[in-house]
């Protein structure tokens, strides 16, 4: 998704825009925290530069610790609880956006699916999507496989 990109969460007391910057292309994850995170069989992310974020409203914040060791902080409406974004202490600087968030979520398709061996076995891919059963390691990794599109 290109351009300037709005959203907000379910209630409306929080709204946002995502300038246009530093964005990578988003993707699917099916990794079992984001399964039971989400309360479904995966979710959509897209990482971006965190200077590029406007938000309104009132957040909350949740931390977490990754099975790699890795701090997430996870940011949402302190209303309705919709999360939006989070942070991950191995990525200063950058954020990774709750794709569903966004006013024009149904244009989005993701560019590649993350996690794939632990999908829900009902969950079919397309035939040509880039796919990996875990994840990237490095910033480089990422870059090569949701780069800028």
């Amino acid at each position: 998704m290109q351009g300037e990109l709005t959203g907000g969460c379910l209630c409306g007391a929080v709204r946002y825009t995502l300038r246009t910057g530093f964005r990578m292309q988003p993707y699917a994850c099916h990794c079992t925290l984001c399964q039971s995170r989400t309360g479904s069989a995966f979710s959509e992310h897209m990482m971006f530069a965190r200077q590029d974020l406007e938000i309104t409203g009132e957040l909350d914040k949740g931390d977490y610790v990754q099975p790699s060791g890795a701090g997430s902080a996870i940011w949402g409406c302190a209303l309705c609880k919709t999360r939006i974004f989070s942070e991950n202490n191995t990525r200063p600087g950058f954020g990774t956006l709750r794709c569903g968030t966004l006013d024009r979520s149904a244009e989005l398709v993701p560019a590649a699916h993350i996690w794939v061996g632990s999908k829900q076995p009902w969950i079919t891919l397309p035939p040509d999507a880039k796919v990996m059963d875990e994840q990237p390691r490095s910033m480089a990794e990422w870059a090569a496989l949701v780069g800028p599109g």
